[in-house]
């Protein structure tokens, strides 16, 4: 528990102290966020604001759960590693694809083959590793069956299907978020909510693990408790990101923290055998990526539009709706979705600790 606390306030500090020093530095080499013509017309405003604050992100979830560890003596984890290897591959991804933005002076960095084979490749070598590993009662990582608070036993793959379940929950996942990150704030408040309830998550499944004690409604994970340090660790660094991203934003994290933060909520979803959960947990960033695909659909068949703009939120600004209306409402909702989320979580431990 102590771990979980550390974490979470080491990566905080290093997010609120290095975010300034990072929007000094990207000011001066120019590295300002282009803005899409057609958006509302209230962001062009933003233009030349600092990008690629995910980089802040990133470097406060490494320095977060590290020196949790250097603190308490806990041994790292595997499943931990393997979250943190999927979090960081995507952003580096997304960190190219900001510095190819920056660099052309337009919003249009990898091409769409690039950033794919880049998603599938981090996704593929996740997949196989997350069936590795396995501790002295033979868990792993990961599991390949389906899940929803746990394991659903008839709904088992293989490794193949496995991995190939793993490329779309990373890719649904990491450009869910990537899309939620429109408004000052939005995807790193939302994200903070969710990483909040996978702490809680965590910190339960340990404290119910059946390696513990093999009682009704145990938990058969594996490092549930520093998954559970990791969760905090970016949880602090989301907050601590936000004193600066939230309206009006000093700085975005560009597709360097979307797409972390995107690889990082799958990679948590998978590990806890919370992958059905997470739709509930995420709503946010779930709706946000159906209001995108719902406009496509329906416009190329119809050649009408469902909102004024996709994704959603900016449907609400098109509407009159103020930038920070849109932001607090869609907090709420996020707060929402995550107390039902971790509601569902807690009645099934409660039915199935009943039921042995």
């Amino acid at each position: 528990m102590r771990g979980i606390f550390i974490a979470a306030g080491v990566a905080l500090a290093i997010s609120i102290l290095l975010t300034p020093y990072l929007i000094r530095f990207f000011a001066r080499q120019g590295f300002g966020q282009e803005i899409r013509a057609e958006g509302p017309q209230s962001h062009q405003a933003k233009r030349g604001t600092p990008t690629m604050g995910g980089v802040a992100i990133m470097i406060a979830i490494w320095l977060g759960y590290l020196l949790s560890h250097m603190v308490t003596g806990e041994q790292i984890s595997p499943s931990a590693m393997l979250v943190l290897f999927l979090t960081t591959a995507l952003g580096v991804v997304g960190f190219l694809d900001d510095f190819i933005k920056l660099r052309r002076a337009r919003n249009l960095g990898l091409n769409k083959t690039s950033k794919i084979v880049g998603q599938v490749l981090t996704a593929t070598v996740f997949g196989i590793l997350a069936l590795r590993f396995g501790n002295a009662d033979g868990l792993t990582p990961g599991s390949d069956s389906l899940s929803f608070v746990r394991d659903i036993a008839v709904l088992s793959f293989g490794l193949v299907g496995f991995v190939l379940l793993a490329n779309l929950i990373i890719a649904a996942w990491s450009n869910a978020v990537n899309l939620t990150d429109g408004l000052d704030g939005l995807a790193a408040g939302t994200a903070a909510m969710v990483l909040g309830t996978y702490v809680i998550i965590c910190f339960w499944q340990f404290r119910n693990n059946c390696a513990l004690a093999s009682a009704a409604g145990c938990y058969q994970v594996r490092d549930p408790l520093d998954v559970g340090v990791l969760a905090a660790a970016a949880m602090g660094a989301c907050i601590g990101f936000l004193w600066w991203n939230a309206a009006p934003a000093r700085i975005f994290m560009g597709d360097t923290g979307s797409l972390a933060l995107g690889g990082l909520v799958a990679g948590l979803s998978i590990v806890t055998r919370t992958e059905l959960l997470l739709v509930v947990i995420g709503g946010v960033f779930v709706v946000e990526a159906l209001s995108v695909a719902m406009q496509i659909l329906v416009f190329r068949t119809t050649r009408r539009r469902v909102f004024r703009m996709a994704p959603f939120h900016h449907h609400f600004e098109l509407a009159g709706w103020a930038e920070t209306t849109v932001i607090i409402r869609f907090w709420l909702l996020a707060a929402m979705c995550a107390a039902l989320g971790l509601g569902l979580f807690y009645s099934e431990w409660l039915t199935a600790s009943a039921g042995g």
